[in-house]
């Protein structure tokens, strides 16, 4: 066993954290947790995963399920393609079995390079590397990679280098203790180096580079997209649709939205081509904003959004969008910042009514 990982393998069992996900070689339960972690802290994906297998405990429960369930289960996580192929690679599982090889497991929809390792590796002990941002981060510090951990070349030099340092008797644990140092030591800012195991053999450390490791040579480009949310309120009623086209949060609920190329202020939507169409065939609206210049931040987009109110007769009818009671919003799957608004917007309702 080389120093590095032997150095690694002692910290880990003096500090490993207690996870539910690791009590366990059920690839199934596995895989849920790696997927779930994917774009997610710990901390945070700890009570989704609860929630998830207390309803989903196997392959074939998740297969049999309402896609609106598992959506309405996911709220909150964000990045929601991850859930729509937990759903497809569940379904096409052959007799609700979870596979039992790497290829089979790789070829999952959903699951790449390193989830198929983790699972292989937690669940089967087969003696494959994980390589995470944990991982690049370790690697590139420990031994002084500068390759571009985004670049084809980074890829290939620090996939090998991880299998390297994997020992294969004790795979599992290694792969658990290169993740949890870097999530606990080896972090991306302020790293504890003065109380690190392997800080006598860092590069970055002689060196004095440790915050300019790992490299990464693109930084994704940020668009801006303008949304103008409007909240319809048909008496006890209120309007929403789902996102089917291939955007962000597709097949999720929202309030009905009207996209702008800019942030109109209010005098400027309100008197829009986009607004009147909505509002055509329905004259006497009272319309009011209610919060304006939200700003949500996603991988690569930043929302810049805006909510109206729109009150109109109970009878108004609008085709093509879902009316249901407000009371029972919570029974739909929306994405995190119109359940923020909707959220805080009827507490102040109901607060006030308390007065």
């Amino acid at each position: 066993m080389n120093t590095f990982s032997n150095t690694l393998l002692s910290w880990y069992r003096e500090n490993k954290r207690t996870l539910p996900w690791r009590d366990t070689q059920d690839p199934y339960l596995i895989w849920i947790s790696e997927i779930i972690l994917q774009q997610t802290r710990v901390a945070q994906g700890y009570d989704y995963y609860a929630r998830f297998v207390r309803r989903f405990p196997d392959v074939k429960s998740l297969a049999a399920a309402d896609d609106d369930e598992v959506m309405r289960l996911w709220q909150g996580l964000g990045y929601y393609s991850r859930a729509r192929n937990l759903l497809a690679a569940a379904r096409s599982m052959k007799d609700g079995v979870f596979p039992a090889t790497y290829e089979e497991v790789r070829a999952l929809k959903g699951v790449g390079d390193y989830t198929a390792a983790a699972i292989c590796s937690f669940a089967y002990g087969m003696p494959c590397a994980v390589v995470d941002g944990n991982v690049y981060r370790v690697l590139a510090r420990h031994f002084g990679v500068d390759t571009p951990i985004d670049s084809t070349t980074g890829k290939k030099q620090f996939a090998a280098l991880a299998q390297e340092m994997l020992e294969p008797s004790h795979s599992a644990d290694y792969n658990q203790a290169i993740m949890d140092f870097g999530a606990m030591v080896c972090t991306p800012k302020s790293p504890g180096c003065m109380a690190c195991p392997l800080a006598e053999t860092c590069a970055a450390l002689a060196e004095g580079r440790v915050s300019d490791l790992p490299v990464k040579q693109h930084r994704t480009k940020l668009v801006d997209r303008y949304f103008n949310y409007l909240f319809v309120r048909l008496g006890n009623d209120t309007l929403l649709h789902k996102r089917v086209a291939d955007d962000i949060w597709k097949n999720l609920f929202e309030l009905p939205l009207l996209e702008t190329d800019e942030d109109l202020d209010v005098a400027k939507f309100l008197g829009s081509e986009v607004f009147a169409d909505f509002l055509r065939g329905h004259p006497g609206a009272v319309v009011r904003p209610l919060s304006r210049g939200v700003k949500h931040v996603l991988s690569h987009r930043i929302i810049h959004a805006n909510f109206y109110e729109i009150i109109l007769p109970e009878s108004s009818e609008f085709p093509g969008y879902l009316r249901v009671p407000v009371a029972d919003l919570d029974v739909y799957a929306l994405p995190r910042l119109v359940h923020a608004f909707l959220e805080n917007h009827l507490k102040k309702q109901a607060d006030s009514c308390k007065m």
